[in-house]
């Protein structure tokens, strides 16, 4: 858990210190280092160990080694002298006390739970009370200006060693709503007998068992308020120990728009179906909060919307969800399955940054890589005008066709959705060989290394990149570069805060011949 059995007073509010200077340290792999059985129960009857923490990993935990100012009586083996151990909850300058939680040959790892001497000033009392616990995020005890801060030398460090280059300009930080900006999210469900309540949140921090939530200060308040009235609500059914898990979205409220007065859905994951009364529970319950209700006893294709009111249109299998880009006068309509960006009050701004960083004039054309429904696509349509004109390529048939669907709701008829497999060469579609002058590219996280092979086939003068990752982004700036561009701003977004998750942008310009 988290230090809060301090031997030092910690104050929150103190200057911060700049973290670009700091060196950074690749954390391992979280898929190979859980710890065996024999180790578990070794360290469980071990006592805590002082270390004093020298800088940060890429994913914001403490890096320390044995023998920085301890001794062999002080439990520092000398045979361990050098080995890194990664401490969560602990910053840079502090001595904490660290209780081992896994040991590898090449590294350990552990929780801060007091801090003896030096704390951080950039240290603050975390908000939501189950910090420490719940695996949702691992930097509420970290300033969220540190944090952002923090995650741009991430950026530079990643681009310095895998790119070899720094951006010839540094953006701003992109900041947005820090608490209750999560607005999807898959919860885990499950019903304890022994404690005869349900469980409903995130799992434990490294562990496969779900925490035990009452209140959730990330999730978008509609929700995050309301998880010990779902416990409850999951308690009184037959079906208590059938449920496996509560998928949410959330959009904003446009009563005036079609579902519109019920912008938030719960896809309720049932492994047996549920009875008339249970069924009749979840009506009450979801009519009660204007609450969109669908259950799934199988795969994604069984998915059904329930009614609650005489109202609702059944008529397709999911209801409505909205969200706006008042920048741009528009309004985006979406299901509870369709992927959006979890901060709505980032995408507005990183949206119009996008946008400013291609600096698009009237008549000119642009292509939009894993455009999904349409989230840049539809800004950068306005902007071209109808002389203009946007392509947009994703790889779902379903994305697509919403983005078609966006694109026609909001009165746009510059625009062209394709559905391709972009890890294939497609340069020699037909829409790929319009011309465009400026490309925005918005893969996931595995990168966009495949295009980068292709992409200089479309010719385009000036690039964005938008990335949830990056190791990705800096590995095909490389290629960028490679390919005659130069990388003129890069930044970070604070989409995931008080999470050790990056999300950055980066634009290029092709040098001219």
């Amino acid at each position: 858990m988290q230090p809060t059995d301090s031997k030092t007073s910690v104050t929150p509010n103190a200057a911060a210190k700049n973290s670009d200077t700091q060196t950074i340290t690749i954390p391992p792999s979280k898929k190979k280092n859980k710890p065996s059985p024999k180790v578990r129960r070794r360290l469980k009857e071990a006592e805590p160990l002082s270390f004093t923490i020298d800088n940060l990993s890429h994913d914001g935990r403490g890096v320390a080694v044995y023998g920085n100012g301890f001794g062999v009586d002080d439990g520092h083996a000398e045979d361990k002298h050098g080995k890194k151990v990664f401490v969560s909850f602990a910053l840079p300058g502090e001595t904490v006390e660290v209780k081992l939680t896994n040991s590898r040959a090449s590294f350990e790892e552990g929780d801060a739970v007091a801090i003896t001497t030096n704390p951080n000033p950039e240290r603050t009392v975390p908000p939501c009370p189950h910090f420490g616990v719940c695996g949702g995020c691992n930097l509420q005890h970290w300033q969220p200006e540190s944090q952002i801060t923090f995650k741009q030398s991430v950026l530079a460090e990643m681009l310095q060693h895998q790119a070899g280059v720094q951006p010839e300009t540094w953006l701003a930080p992109v900041v947005g709503d820090r608490l209750g900006y999560r607005t999807k999210a898959r919860l885990g469900v499950r019903y304890v007998a022994k404690k005869q309540t349900a469980l409903v949140g995130f799992r434990e921090r490294a562990s496969n068992f779900l925490a035990e939530l009452n209140e959730c200060h990330i999730l978008d308040p509609r929700i995050g308020f309301e998880i010990e009235n779902l416990k409850a609500l999951i308690s009184t059914l037959d079906s208590r120990d059938k449920i496996a898990q509560l998928e949410l979205a959330m959009g904003e409220y446009l009563p005036e728009l079609p579902d519109g007065n019920q912008p938030v859905a719960l896809i309720v994951r049932n492994l047996e179906p549920l009875s008339d009364a249970d069924v009749e529970k979840l009506k009450v319950f979801f009519a009660a909060r204007n609450w969109q209700l669908y259950l799934q006893p199988k795969g994604a294709d069984s998915v059904v919307r329930i009614a609650l009111t005489a109202d609702d249109d059944m008529s397709q299998q999911f209801g409505r969800l909205y969200y706006q880009l008042p920048e741009y006068d528009l309004t985006f309509e979406f299901i509870p399955t369709d992927f959006t960006q979890v901060n709505l009050s980032v995408n507005r701004q990183m949206t119009k940054l996008a946008c400013d960083l291609l600096d698009l004039k009237a008549g000119e054309r642009v292509l939009d890589l894993f455009s999904g429904l349409g989230n840049f696509s539809l800004p950068l349509a306005r902007l071209v005008g109808e002389t203009g004109s946007v392509v947009g390529v994703e790889g779902s048939d379903a994305m697509t066709a919403r983005a078609a669907e966006n694109a026609r709701r909001n009165g746009l008829h510059n625009t062209e959705f394709y559905t391709q497999d972009l890890t294939q060469d497609c340069t020699d579609k037909p829409w790929a060989n319009q011309g465009f002058d400026a490309l925005l590219i918005d893969p996931p996280r595995s990168g966009a290394w495949e295009i980068m092979q292709y992409l200089p086939k479309f010719n385009a003068e000036r690039i964005v990149y938008v990335s949830c990752n990056p190791a990705t982004l800096a590995r095909d700036t490389k290629a960028l570069l490679e390919q005659g561009y130069r990388l003129t701003h890069a930044g970070v977004m604070d989409m995931f805060c008080h999470t050790g998750h990056v999300e950055s942008i980066a634009r290029f310009e092709k040098i001219a011949a």
